[in-house]
């Protein structure tokens, strides 16, 4: 390996930065990213390009944020041949929502180059779409790797052609459990091909794939120095997926806010969001890569003109705006990593100014709030939702602000008062009564104040605290589903497949798409594992879902029959066997116990298995406990 460069983001900034033209990326892809309102590159993007350009494997370290996309895809396009019946491209991401954005720069990255084609790969999604799409022939593919290795034994992805493989967020990768699959997925390609591996760190598995896939990469390392700007107060409110629309709502009547700027992760949910946000009457309007660009100016112009409030846009369209009024930055979908939050919340508190930055977080999503607190090195203030209460005094008040900017224009409120008169001499009706009737008049339908009594959003999630944790440890896990919501599931992978709680957790939640809190105890035994998953679970979404390179074949456990769920003594338990069970038992409790354990077979519960395995008995090998799971 060539040795390492090492550079810090503060010493990439202080030398002299070379500009895009000047690294030899080629003509349609500089228009593209001078169009999107990229001016410098960043430190990785400076150092790996011409790398790439000249054809050389490259190991990148940095941390997710710092431009990686960038800087594998500016030159990919630089030298692709676009048209191409297969494959020319593949970048390998570990979720599904990384491959969704790594995806979707690479279209706005391509927009001048109209015959290159992209499609992004994962779980969870259609097969007949991507099907017919690479019948129909792309360039680029950018998928996770169970689902790129599910279409490689079906035939019908064909990489036999590829010239530029990426391993984007490898270290994740390889912490999922996809390590045998990329290792399968890199020896079924072309040696001739080029390859970049980027990975925020470089343990020893990162450095072997290197050091055996990887043609003399030359490693460039770029050491992160984020920071956030002190005029932006930073507040973070907790919050399920299907209360945000509700939440921000509230948020925007109560906050005292001139323009605002909330970002999502995808382009469709720009679009999503701000019809639903102009529905309730706000003047919202969506930006993103599929924006011409006459239009993105139109957009821009009214927003700094005032005839727009609110823009909802993607990171990378959001490159470049420089909006002056805008007060306040909503991250409606969290951002993954520091880097994206920081140039994010820098929409707003510029010129001196104050502003204010408000990031909605699921519960799940505690870690990367706890990520970007550390690196920033900045804590956010936990935010307390505005209440009906709240809301209806923020009407009022502007009610009557409205009333008195009406008083003070006399003439026409001598013309109205004369009208009113004319009404209540020949109604004989009081003028409170008229004045109320005006106000039903020009409020229409919608109710001016909310019930208070009837509240929708209900009870907010929090982190929560158990166990004596504290607050910033628990925030790192979500609340799980009811165990009366889960049933067990039984999966074909197990010890002897060398699988850990961790990599079940995240293929079934990245891969299947289930969410982190869906997921409940797993017992791993030698040729299998035992799973709690939602009751009404539709198995086709997990059906190609793979795990240390097994297809996990998951069907309901049907287990021994024997046993009732709260059964006593040593004969009862969940699903158990003559003496095993969940937590069976009044004296050997399964969690305890000597002869417990999850699915415990007649008498001794399975000496290899057992949720949360006894003390001589029931787990010689060791049980996981629940908490092992991540």
């Amino acid at each position: 390996m060539t040795p390492p460069t090492e550079t810090s983001e503060s010493e990439a900034n202080n030398a002299a930065t070379p500009s895009f033209a000047e690294l030899g990326l080629s003509q349609p892809v500089l228009e593209a990213i001078n169009e999107i309102g990229y001016e410098t590159p960043s430190p990785i993007q400076a150092q790996t390009i011409p790398l790439l350009l000249e054809g050389r494997d490259v190991v990148g370290l940095a941390q997710t944020g710092t431009g990686k996309t960038a800087a594998f895809a500016l030159p990919i396009l630089s030298r692709m041949e676009p048209g191409a019946a297969k494959p020319q491209a593949l970048v390998l991401s570990p979720t599904r929502e990384l491959a969704l954005q790594v995806a979707e720069a690479f279209e706005s990255f391509a927009s001048k180059l109209p015959r290159v084609r992209m499609l992004p790969i994962y779980g969870g999604a259609s097969y007949s779409t991507q099907l017919s799409a690479l019948r129909r022939g792309v360039d680029v593919v950018v998928g996770t790797p169970g689902r790129i290795m599910d279409h490689l034994k079906r035939g019908t992805l064909d990489l036999t052609e590829l010239k530029y493989l990426v391993l984007d967020e490898a270290d994740e990768m390889l912490k999922m459990g996809f390590a045998e699959d990329v290792e399968a997925i890199l020896a079924d390609t072309p040696d001739s091909k080029q390859v970049a591996l980027f990975s925020a760190t470089m343990p020893p598995q990162i450095r072997k794939i290197s050091q055996q896939y990887l043609n003399d990469p030359t490693e460039v390392t770029v050491k992160s120095t984020t920071q956030t700007s002190k005029n932006v107060s930073q507040r973070y409110l907790v919050v399920s997926y299907q209360q945000k629309v509700d939440a921000l709502t509230r948020i925007l009547e109560v906050e005292d806010l001139d323009g605002m700027i909330i970002f999502v992760r995808t382009k469709s949910e720009t679009e999503q969001l701000a019809d639903r946000l102009r529905a309730r009457g706000f003047s919202a309007a969506a930006i993103n890569g599929d924006i011409p660009q006459a239009q993105r100016e139109r957009i821009v112009s009214d927003l700094k003109s005032s005839k727009l409030d609110i823009l909802i846009a993607t990171d990378v369209a959001a490159r470049g705006l420089d909006v002056d009024r805008i007060t306040h930055v909503v991250n409606f979908d969290i951002p993954t990593d520091p880097e994206s939050y920081v140039h994010r919340i820098g929409r707003t508190g510029r010129a001196g100014r104050t502003g204010s930055a408000i990031s909605f977080v699921t519960p799940r999503e505690r870690r990367l709030l706890s990520h970007i607190e550390r690196t920033t090195r900045q804590p956010m203030d936990k935010m307390k939702l505005p209440s009906i209460s709240d809301v209806n005094e923020t009407r009022l008040s502007r009610f009557d602000d409205a009333i008195t900017e009406a008083l003070a224009q006399t003439e026409r409120i001598q013309s109205f008062r004369d009208i009113i008169d004319h009404y209540v001499r020949h109604n004989d009706v009081p003028e409170s009564d008229v004045a109320a009737a005006l106000a039903v008049v020009a409020q229409g339908d919608d109710p001016l104040l909310l019930d208070e009594t009837h509240d929708p959003l209900g009870k907010l999630p929090d982190f929560g605290q158990r166990d004596g944790r504290s607050e910033s440890r628990d925030r790192d896990r979500a609340p799980r589903a009811s165990r009366d919501d889960l049933a067990p599931y039984k999966i074909q992978v197990g010890k002897q497949h060398r699988v850990m709680p961790g990599m079940i957790v995240g293929a079934l939640a990245n891969e299947g798409g289930l969410g982190r809190n869906d997921i409940g105890s797993i017992s791993i035994y030698p040729g299998f594992s035992v799973v709690e998953l939602p009751k009404d679970l539709d198995l086709s979404r997990l059906s190609d879902t793979r795990i240390a390179g097994q297809h996990i074949d998951i069907q309901p456990d049907r287990g021994p029959k024997r046993g009732g769920r709260n059964g006593g003594g040593r004969d009862g338990g969940f699903r158990g066997g003559d003496r095993g069970g969940y937590r069976g038992g009044n004296d050997r409790r399964g969690d305890r116990g000597d002869r417990g354990g999850y699915r415990g077979s007649n008498d001794r519960g399975d000496r290899r298995g057992g949720y949360r395995g006894g003390n001589d008995r029931d787990d010689r090998r060791g049980g996981y406990d629940r908490r092992d799971r991540y």
